[in-house]
């Protein structure tokens, strides 16, 4: 049997997503070695912010080629705060690929997982699993996308243009609807969508929710109903078990998906997709922490459930089951290595690090049979 074969962009970046992406290779290898159907190359691409530091680039041509090239996107964190852009903004060159490649989904699964402490003390929280879907391609991130059309500042004031768009809204919203019904499919308490905005103050928000209701209109088998950002930030903390899809303009889900991290365990526990209609770019929701880079410290959890996804991704992106069913027995090692509760990642005061939780995921790998 020929194995079909997928491309992966492997980008590390700088800090600790060098470390995240070195065992997540592992842990992938480990996965796949016996897998009969299908199989990954990595293509490394330099590029982030100790890359512009030394290069004057942050994101080389070749890197750019070899994501265009590639079957999935496999990122590791970017940017450094001490090194910046001339106009004094770090580097953020995963901004540049989601312009690129229009990325306009950023994808958030919060999961709550058996054995990582959550921030909330009701036993309810253990049910907690929702994701938070971003608009990535406007909202106030649009000036930062599109500098040429952002109005000049000066030292007397300074803009940030924001944009609300129908063709940006309608595809974040049928993305979103979507993704419930196939959440729906895999269990039947699912299946509900939550629009959050601003409308009742901002013009360009009770656009974004004229729209959503108009697509809710269209699928009229999934729940639909919407809270205000502010209230949503109250509610992410007192009944975040109630949610299940929630599609929100790109600075409004930058912020909230920090906070829903918190709820499970932190950003190191929180895997993201970055997701267009041709492209897919998968990461963990954290940065580079350059205070713990080159320590071992790092909780490499997040960027292996990326890998995670991305696998999900291919499986549905190319009718490939085999792809899907790896997804789900990556995920489920992850979880089977915490559920024990011996294992204790730095962050949460533990003393588990890189190396010691993507060896826990690997023997659990290996306590589960292989699937035919």
């Amino acid at each position: 049997m020929t194995k079909q074969l997928f491309t992966i962009a492997v980008l590390p970046g700088d800090g600790i997503g060098i470390e995240v992406m070195d065992v997540c290779l592992k842990v992938l290898d480990h996965l796949l070695a016996d897998q009969p159907y299908f199989r990954l190359a990595y293509v490394h691409g330099p590029g982030g912010a100790q890359h512009y530091a030394d290069t004057g680039v942050a994101l080389p041509e070749s890197t750019l080629r070899a994501c265009e090239e590639a079957d999935a996107m496999l990122f590791g964190a970017m940017g450094l705060p001490h090194i910046r852009y001339r106009n004094g903004t770090e580097i953020n060159p995963q901004l540049d690929l989601r312009k690129k490649f229009d990325l306009y989904a950023g994808v958030r699964p919060i999961r709550a997982i058996r054995g990582v402490p959550s921030a909330l003390s009701d036993p309810r929280a253990a049910q907690i699993d929702f994701v938070l879907v971003r608009e990535q391609s406007e909202g106030l991130f649009y000036g930062r996308l599109y500098p040429e059309k952002q109005p000049k500042s000066d030292d007397n004031e300074a803009f940030d243009l924001g944009r609300i768009t129908r063709k940006g809204s309608e595809r974040l919203f049928d993305f979103a609807f979507r993704l419930a019904r196939r959440r729906r499919a895999a269990n039947s308490a699912k299946g509900r969508v939550t629009c959050v905005d601003k409308a009742n103050v901002l013009s360009s928000m009770a656009f974004f929710h004229k729209i959503f209701w108009e697509r809710a209109k269209l699928n009229p088998e999934i729940t639909a109903d919407h809270c205000y950002v502010d209230a949503m930030a109250m509610n992410m903390v007192k009944r975040p078990w109630e949610y299940d899809v929630i599609p929100t303009e790109n600075q409004f889900g930058d912020i909230l998906s920090d906070l829903a991290a918190g709820l499970i365990g932190g950003l190191g526990m929180s895997p993201s997709g970055d997701i267009g209609d041709k492209y897919g770019l998968f990461q963990p929701s954290h940065g580079s922490a350059p205070d713990i880079a080159g320590q071992g410290k790092a909780n490499p959890t997040a960027m292996i459930l990326s890998a995670a996804m991305m696998l999900g991704w291919l499986g549905e992106k190319h009718n490939l089951p085999e792809a899907t069913a790896a997804a789900a027995r990556l995920s489920t090692a992850v979880d089977v290595a915490f559920a024990s509760g011996r294992l204790h990642s730095f962050e949460l005061g533990g003393k588990d690090g890189t190396q010691a939780i993507a060896a826990a995921v690997i023997d659990a790998l290996a306590q589960q049979p292989v699937l035919a």
